[in-house]
């Protein structure tokens, strides 16, 4: 297949295009007009162009679509005012979804988040899988989660519109090299002390190459299409677990100031309900003393793979030990190895 994939630039759009790439595709990446491609390894592959265009914009989209089989929409913005992430996400999904229409190129494998999901009202302890549900509220939650529940919904009006073979991927936290202090451990309270937030959650990860190899295998089977999956690893380890591993690589160690996971609920609790009862909503509080922001990071859960196993064939291919050898080797992860031979020919 011939793959456009947005976001190719980013953490996560990477590996990806490596992966489509090994598994014997051509691809198309989207990267912004003035990008330097030369520091991707791959970026004079003979499977590889690139797609010069922004997202933001309609200008350049349909001639990008030119040719593709299938769209892997990961770009999004994840930082930033809620304007600057409501263009980068909402607009740029718009625009594209907009473009494909006129093109009809309609198979689409969007990459949504575990963000969605409506942790306050969910109970301690619960399973989250695909029938959970989604956040009612998104104006309590930080820019991203309304961003994103944003864009799921223009993507489901674009499959009920188009009649279109569309898949929405939601992943867990993506972690991997560069990218391993993890936001479910804790707040940054300066650049040298963490506060602690729990021990004993279950944390929602997934490994940027078993990601990766999931979004992939999304555009391959036929199974996905119409279905929202989520993607996590196997043995998904504790907050406690996780650090134990992180710590016990790192040069230098942050101050880790733990804070009781009951404790700091209560306490965020009684600051919403005296900002609301008292305060008429007037006060702005860090996300941590904010209930759904903190629910959604830090609150005991438990999750599952079993319908990515079942509707993408996957299995994760590195374990949590594997992926922190892999994370702090110094091999390069994009290299692209020979393709397989029954994928090169797709």
């Amino acid at each position: 297949m011939k793959l456009l994939i947005t976001g190719a630039s980013g953490f996560l759009g990477q590996y990806v295009v490596v992966e489509a790439l090994r598994r014997g595709h051509q691809v198309r990446a989207v990267v912004r007009p003035a990008s330097d491609v030369t520091r991707f390894t791959w970026h004079d592959h003979a499977s590889v162009e690139f797609a010069r265009v922004d997202l933001r914009q309609k200008s350049g989209l349909v001639d990008a679509l030119q040719g593709v089989d299938a769209v892997l929409h990961l770009a999004a913005a994840k930082s930033g005012d809620f304007y600057t992430q409501f263009a980068g996400t909402v607009i740029a999904t718009e625009n594209l979804l907009e473009a494909m229409q006129t093109s009809n190129v309609l198979r689409l494998v969007a990459i949504s988040t575990f963000s969605v999901f409506d942790y306050w009202n969910t109970p301690i302890g619960s399973l989250i899988d695909e029938s959970s549900a989604i956040e009612k509220n998104p104006l309590e939650r930080d820019e991203y989660a309304q961003t994103k529940l944003i864009q799921e919904a223009l993507v489901r009006d674009f499959e009920a519109k188009n009649n279109a073979p569309v898949t929405i991927l939601r992943p867990g936290m993506v972690y991997g090299r560069d990218n391993l202090m993890n936001a479910c451990l804790g707040a940054e309270l300066t650049d040298t002390i963490w506060l602690r937030i729990g021990a004993r959650a279950q944390m929602p990860l997934t490994y940027v190459e078993n990601c990766a190899e999931a979004i992939v295998l999304a555009a391959e089977q036929e199974a996905a299409i119409g279905q929202t999956i989520n993607i996590v690893d196997d043995d998904l380890p504790t907050q406690r677990v996780f650090a134990k591993k992180l710590f016990a690589r790192m040069d230098q160690l942050p101050r880790m100031v733990p804070l009781n996971w009951t404790l700091i609920r209560f306490l965020t609790w009684v600051l919403w309900v005296y900002n609301q009862k008292v305060l008429k909503g007037q006060a702005k509080y860090p996300g941590i003393f904010v209930p759904a922001k903190l629910h959604a990071r830090f609150k005991p859960l438990v999750y599952t793979n079993a319908r990515a196993k079942q509707i993408l064939k996957w299995t994760p291919k590195y374990s949590l030990d594997q992926a922190f050898d892999r994370s702090y080797s110094d091999q390069n992860l994009l290299t692209i190895s020979a393709p397989s031979p029954a994928l090169s020919s797709t």
